[in-house]
């Protein structure tokens, strides 16, 4: 069993690494069909035969701070919302990580990868808090976001007509980008570390994310 769940699964078009597998199934509680049992039992499958993976915690790691962010655009077949995947290193150590459906349709991919990393602009910005009570100072936390256009709409004050409708309130990450809090940072797709939790991933990009990058041995 190399990943948790099948990239051809008919659930819905979202699954992958375990978190978000087990998120997308979580979906489906109120009303579970043959489908989502199947999956379930995949999970467990894969959980049973790789028992030597888990999160490394060097004690030899940096503490620096950084967070990833990035989603799946209308990735549910049924209402067509997108998949908001985030996680948050402190030097090479997975400390958190977040998998969740978007509360609202997104128009485009440029608005979803916008929406979830303004939403978890807050998060970076608390953990920069409880670590400056323990004397760890910070200067701008890199975000890493894999949309250029999605940084362009930050860091641009003018709205423009496709971006216009975006909640205010998701405009707090412009703010905390204005303010010197937050460094938004480009990083090519296949070193998006948030992508294993926002959608099924082929078994090399998988591997790839889930060893190399997030570390887990």
């Amino acid at each position: 069993m190399t990943t948790p769940m099948s990239t051809n699964a008919a659930l819905d078009a979202d699954e992958d690494g375990e978190a978000f597998a087990v998120c997308l199934c979580a979906r489906y509680q109120a009303s579970p069909r043959t489908s989502h049992r199947q999956a379930v039992k995949r999970i467990f499958r894969y959980l049973k035969f790789t028992p030597e993976l888990g999160l490394w915690y060097s004690s030899g790691s940096s503490l620096s701070l950084r967070g990833f962010s990035d989603a799946d655009h209308a990735g549910c077949q049924i209402d067509r919302k997108s998949t908001s995947g985030t996680c948050q290193l402190l030097g090479t150590s997975l400390v958190s990580w977040s998998s969740r459906t978007q509360g609202s349709v997104s128009l485009s991919s440029t608005e979803a990868e916008y929406i979830v990393a303004a939403s978890y602009c807050s998060q970076l910005l608390w953990m920069k808090a409880t670590l400056s009570d323990f004397g760890l100072k910070y200067g701008r936390i890199p975000l890493l976001v894999d949309s250029t256009s999605a940084i362009s709409v930050a860091k641009n004050p003018v709205l423009h007509s496709r971006t216009k409708h975006i909640d205010v309130k998701f405009h707090f990450l412009r703010d905390h980008y204005e303010k010197g809090d937050i460094d938004l940072i480009h990083v090519v797709s296949t070193n998006q570390l948030a992508d294993i939790f926002t959608k099924p991933l082929e078994f090399d990009a998988f591997t790839h994310l889930r060893g190399y990058r997030l570390k887990m041995c």
